[in-house]
């Protein structure tokens, strides 16, 4: 099974070697057929505390480094 990838923005850096990531996705609603917006923060694995609240980045799906860090960075977004 592939890795899920995913892309969003930074919102918080402030734990060591973490920084947390909100992923915007848009669906359409099975019922209604209108376009909806779905957000998920997730808890990401930054070995070298690079990347800075505001950043766009790439996220990997990957093995568990904590209970809730299940992704690590790939890289930025230009």
């Amino acid at each position: 099974m592939p890795k899920k990838v995913l892309s969003g923005i930074v919102v918080s850096d402030k734990p060591n070697k973490t920084i947390t990531v909100l992923v915007e996705r848009k669906y359409q609603h099975p019922v209604l057929k209108k376009v909806m917006k779905a957000r998920k923060k997730y808890n990401v694995h930054d070995e070298e505390n690079k990347f800075k609240t505001g950043d766009k980045v790439n996220i990997i799906e990957c093995r568990p480094h904590s209970k809730n860090k299940k992704f690590e960075v790939m890289g930025s977004i230009k």
